[in-house]
Parts: structure tokens; C-alpha cells; sequence
């Protein structure tokens, strides 16, 4: 039962970080006022709180469910995995400190300021295509070494 727990969560949780970037790439768009600002630095922060969730409910899974931790540690495609979820991670510094330093200094952007962030968001939302296949790929046993 842990093992199906732990699966629905963590999946469950993936599809929440996913949902907040889409929100954010799309609130990006319509970013004309203060308020506006304050929601998606408000969402953002749930962007944190989310990916520290996975990271905790992945290694909860990896160690103690079913395969557990000899199953992912050999698997080219865990490791994938990992590191596009890093990437991601990384990627989204730049947007959450403008989104911080914005809400505090109470202003507006204008779109010379939004695009870059958009492009980031892009980026991360284009990497998650990515976290699918190798999820894919290592529940099937392939990239075992």
C-alpha cells in the first residue's frame, strides 16, 4: 500500500508543478498591475513548495517502495530524471527573484521585462516532456547498468 501511496503522490505532485508553471507562463501575459504581481509571486511560491515535496515523496519512493533503491540507483533514466528536474530547478531561480524583487518594489513590467521570464518558463515547461519519457523509459526496466 505504501508503494501505491507514495506512486499517486508523487505523480499527483508533478501534475501540481506543472499546473503552477502553465499559470505562471500564461499570468505573465496579463501582468498589468501590482496585484497581478503579487498572484504570481504568490504562486511561485507554490512552485517551492511543491518541487520540495516531490524531491521529498521521489526519495521516499526510490528507498522505500517496492524497487526500491538498488533499482533506481543503476538506471541511466533515474539519473535523467533527476537531472532534468535539477535543471528545471535551476531554471526557475531567475523568474522566482524577479517575481520577489517586482512584488517588492510594487511595480509594474513592461514586456522587455516579462519576455525573458516567459522564455524560461518555456523552457521548463518544454523539460517536462522529458521527466515523462524517462519516467516512462526506467518504469519499463531500460537504462538499467
Amino acid at each position: 500500500m505504501l508503494d501505491l501511496v507514495l506512486a499517486v503522490a508523487h505523480h499527483l505532485l508533478i501534475f501540481a508543478v506543472f499546473g503552477v508553471l502553465l499559470a505562471e507562463f500564461v499570468a505573465l501575459r496579463g501582468l498589468t498591475s501590482s496585484d497581478a504581481v503579487a498572484r504570481i509571486a504568490a504562486v511561485d511560491l507554490w512552485y517551492g513548495v511543491l518541487a520540495t515535496l516531490i524531491v521529498i515523496v521521489g526519495f521516499s519512493r526510490a528507498v522505500f517502495a517496492a524497487k526500491g533503491w538498488s533499482y533506481y540507483s543503476h538506471n541511466a533514466f533515474f539519473w535523467a530524471k533527476l537531472a532534468t528536474f535539477a535543471v528545471i530547478g535551476l531554471l526557475s531561480i531567475r523568474p522566482t527573484l524577479t517575481f520577489v524583487r517586482w512584488r517588492r518594489s510594487g511595480t509594474v513590467p513592461d514586456k522587455a521585462a516579462i519576455q525573458p521570464l516567459r522564455m524560461y518558463l518555456h523552457i521548463e515547461l518544454t523539460l517536462f516532456a522529458f521527466l515523462l519519457v524517462f519516467a516512462a523509459a526506467m518504469a519499463r526496466g531500460y537504462g538499467e547498468f
